[in-house]
């Protein structure tokens, strides 16, 4: 698999879930396969770095490709020729689909997001307090 795209419906404010899926201290909370996540600064803007790792793994490390406020977060790991986006589009004051997309210029995805990561994230973040 070159690419893979999911789609979720949140039941939060687009700048909810805009805020949540780009703050570094939130990463490790809805993606299983990351501890820790960092970044030089936030909020990003294009150019940022972000590095994550899992338990005993080395840092991965991504830049930030494009970044429009409560639209689109696109990341890049250039090691891998890896890019992921994401997409945000506000359905109405209380509702937002997300898109995630991932692909590789070159091979196969390693380890693709799987419905259950973003079910996650949708079960994290519709669970907090705003």
């Amino acid at each position: 698999m070159k690419k893979n795209e999911i789609k979720i419906i949140i039941d939060k404010p687009v700048e909810d879930v805009f805020e949540y899926t780009t703050n570094p201290e939130n990463t490790h909370k809805w993606i299983p396969s990351v501890e820790e996540e960092v970044a030089e600064q936030y909020p990003p803007e294009i150019g940022t770095v972000y590095k994550n790792r899992g338990i005993n793994t080395e840092w991965d490390i991504y830049e930030v490709l494009e970044f429009e406020e409560n639209e689109v977060f696109a990341l890049a790991n250039k090691k891998d020729n890896y890019i992921v986006r994401y997409t945000y589009k506000k359905l109405d004051d209380s509702q937002t689909e997300m898109i995630y997309f991932e692909c590789v210029k070159e091979g196969e995805l390693s380890n693709p997001f799987t419905d259950d990561i973003l079910l996650n994230l949708k079960s994290v973040i519709e669970s907090e307090d705003p």
